[in-house]
């Protein structure tokens, strides 16, 4: 009879938390593309806008109208600072879920060899089992029937 793998829960539990990661992961991955890409759509915003003042200059315009650009400008670059520092601070997490996983997938795969190693093992000492049992029938009949006959 097999014995049962003694390390099962502790696999068991390896596979959930390497799940968990995972999943986390791909969270931490679409943050980030979430926030490049509202990065690239404030520069591309900003970019439209400075288009719209070189145009607005060219057919001449007050300072009021003038100040007002600028002013909206230096907002536009504020924000674009802003969500710059979340885009680096959603990359560092992405590293570091990413660290995370290989060492909770790094964990699983050993606890997985070590399964794979007893269910090796148990399954050598089964088919030695089965060639002791048929050791011993060939060995009943040769004891019964010598020469192999059948009567």
């Amino acid at each position: 009879m097999s014995q049962p793998f003694t390390l099962q829960p502790l696999l068991e539990l390896m596979q959930n938390r390497t799940d968990e990661a995972t999943r986390k992961l791909g969270q931490l991955i679409a943050a980030e593309q979430n926030a490049k890409s509202r990065l690239q759509m404030l520069e591309q915003y900003r970019a439209e806008y400075a288009d719209k003042l070189r145009d607005a200059i060219a057919q001449g315009m007050t300072r009021q109208v003038l100040a007002n650009y600028q002013d909206f400008l230096g907002r536009i670059d504020e924000a674009i600072q802003q969500q710059t520092r979340v885009v680096q601070q959603t990359e560092n997490n992405t590293l570091h879920g990413q660290q995370h996983w290989k060492e909770q997938n790094t964990r699983l795969k050993a606890i997985d060899t070590l399964s794979l190693r007893h269910d090796a093992k148990e399954k050598q000492r089964e088919e030695k089992r089965e060639q002791k049992l048929l050791d011993e029938f060939s060995a009943r009949k040769y004891a019964t029937d010598p020469e192999g006959r059948n009567n």
